[in-house]
């Protein structure tokens, strides 16, 4: 047995590793996402191991296989205690996020689930 032959082979024979793209990958596990689609077969049709893609998700829901870099603005605004914001009537407290929408405000209070938090803004974004 000709061992330096065999050592460069991995996995089945004549079937080549594929480097993905993040926006490949992003597609892959979007279609997975599909109501009653089967994380096995779309693995199949693009040619990945189920497992990989169930860390690809891992990785999307995490919010770590994003395609973009768009940047918003952000102003972190002065603490004000006892004054209302813009006249809303509403009294920031510690913790609070306020994200000035073209439709509106999003107030988000208290403690804040991270990935939660980046779907609402990739979905108001996006």
């Amino acid at each position: 047995m000709d061992t330096l032959t065999h050592s460069h082979q991995l996995g089945e024979p004549g079937r080549k590793h594929r480097w993905r793209t993040k926006a490949e990958r992003r597609a892959i596990v979007e279609e997975t996402l599909v109501p009653g689609a089967s994380v096995s077969r779309v693995a199949r049709r693009h040619d990945v191991n189920a497992n990989q893609v169930f860390h690809w998700r891992k990785l999307y829901h995490e919010g770590r296989l994003s395609t973009t870099s768009n940047f918003l603005p952000v102003r972190v605004a002065d603490e004000q205690r006892g004054e209302a914001v813009n006249g809303s009537g509403f009294l920031p407290q510690p913790g609070t996020m306020e994200i000035k929408l073209s439709r509106g405000t999003l107030r988000i209070l208290g403690t804040v689930d991270v990935a939660a938090l980046r779907t609402v803004i990739e979905c108001l974004v996006g």
